[in-house]
């Protein structure tokens, strides 16, 4: 593994609400790993190769902690629709496909090729119910560099009969047989365990899914309190859970023993947060999918400051973008419209809170990513912002508060994952 360093404009969180800001700094990469941020080289360092990025910006890659990969080829469809009709007229239809593995491969390298282009370098992926596409798309981002986590979907109730499981048995079958297939396969793609969401999956898959968990020590993935219909649902099957989140822990599903992601967390009450916190569940922040999909608005800084991990995602397909910079911005917006319009004792997020949580927030559930301090993966994206041009020059800050509501791909010059160069 190559030793080196860059030079550029560097940024990355200090804390919550601070960004630290250091222009034409030189960030130091040894196997894989930051060996922090200096104003010079130092002594023990310079012999290492210098990549000089001039006046670009150098940030921490971002994470993606909630992603369908299936649905990315229908983006941007069915947006004027609530949650659960979009699910029954475009989401099941479209990853019933996906039984083909012509398809499959076809949809697949589209979905990887945009990603690798992104500014994410690490994102936690739904597939589908199909082991065979799921292992294929696992294939694929392994050749991409990215580092992901990859879940095979488990549905075998409440499901069209293109997209459900014959029973719990045969799911749990498959699935174990998936981990074990892929559990010491690639370098940088893992198996997470992922139940679509309560409604879908019946007590007896819920119960068996959680001892795989624990058999093969394997994160688990879903989604919690992202619209109201959904949340009703969910009452009327679980009795004995007095909220959403309580039937999941019931299940043994809700994090402690296996680290934990769940998506939107919308209408999550007092004592779901304090589960939450007590189990150690990321959050997987969803702004944009939560807007087109009319689910609501996550109080987000309410879970910062309750001590939440919270990490940002695209969510494709309810969200129409993998485009992470363009989520930053819509958390930011969505934020500031539930302040004004619903609840003002919860604060909007600000540019250095919503840079935290796309980098150090979500880059946490991988360990010690998100940052370029000491001892952190060495994941980095650097921005060329000259074709955002401007009258005046600004200073690194304005720049990259432009990047967050103006960049995409197109400004994405280099990106380094563990220390590797994906272009």
């Amino acid at each position: 593994m190559a030793n080196f360093v860059l030079k550029g404009n560097i940024c990355y969180s200090e804390n919550l609400n601070k960004i630290r800001i250091i222009p034409q700094a030189y960030l130091v990469c040894i196997e894989g790993e930051s060996a922090g941020v200096f104003r010079a080289v130092p002594e023990c360092y310079a012999a290492l190769p210098v990549e000089d990025f001039g006046e670009s910006i150098i940030i921490p890659g971002i994470t993606d902690l909630h992603v369908h990969a299936p649905q990315f080829a229908f983006r941007g469809l069915g947006m004027d629709m609530e949650l659960l009709d979009w699910l029954e007229s475009h989401t099941f239809p479209e990853e019933s496909k996906y039984a083909d593995l012509g398809y499959a491969k076809r949809a697949y390298k589209q979905f990887v090729n945009h990603m690798r282009r992104s500014a994410t370098t690490r994102a936690a992926v739904f597939a589908t119910i199909h082991a065979p596409a799921t292992m294929l798309l696992m294939d694929r981002l392994e050749e991409s560099g990215l580092v992901s986590y990859v879940g095979k979907v488990n549905m075998d109730r409440n499901s069209p009969d293109i997209l459900c499981e014959k029973s719990a048995q045969a799911s749990l079958a498959d699935t174990e047989q998936w981990i074990n297939d892929t559990k010491t396969r690639y370098k940088n793609t893992r198996p997470i365990i992922t139940p679509r969401f309560i409604p879908s999956c019946s007590d007896e898959l819920m119960h068996g899914l959680a001892a795989l968990a624990e058999k093969y020590q394997v994160p688990v993935q879903s989604h919690l309190s992202e619209n109201l219909g959904e949340i009703q649902w969910v009452k009327a099957l679980c009795p004995k859970a007095k909220f959403y989140g309580q039937a999941y822990e019931n299940f043994g599903m809700f994090g402690g023993k296996s680290p934990c992601i769940m998506a939107h967390c919308v209408y999550s009450g007092d004592e779901e947060v304090e589960l939450m916190k007590k189990n150690g569940v990321f959050v997987a922040h969803s702004p944009m999918s939560n807007s087109n999909l009319s689910s609501g608005v996550a109080p987000v800084t309410k879970y910062l400051e309750a001590g939440l991990n919270v990490g940002l995602a695209s969510d494709v397909a309810g969200g129409c973008t993998e485009n992470m910079f363009r989520v930053m911005a819509d958390a930011i917006r969505a934020s500031k419209l539930r302040w004004r319009l619903q609840d003002q004792a919860v604060k909007p997020l600000t540019i250095d809170q919503i840079f935290y949580i796309a980098t150090l927030g979500g880059g946490r559930f991988f360990g010690k990513v998100g940052s370029f301090e000491p001892g952190y993966a060495l994941d980095a994206v650097v921005l060329d912002d000259r074709s955002l041009d401007h009258p005046q020059r600004l200073d690194v800050r304005a720049r990259l508060e432009r990047c967050i509501y103006l960049a995409d791909d197109r400004q994405i010059s280099a990106k380094y994952v563990a220390g590797n160069r994906l272009f």
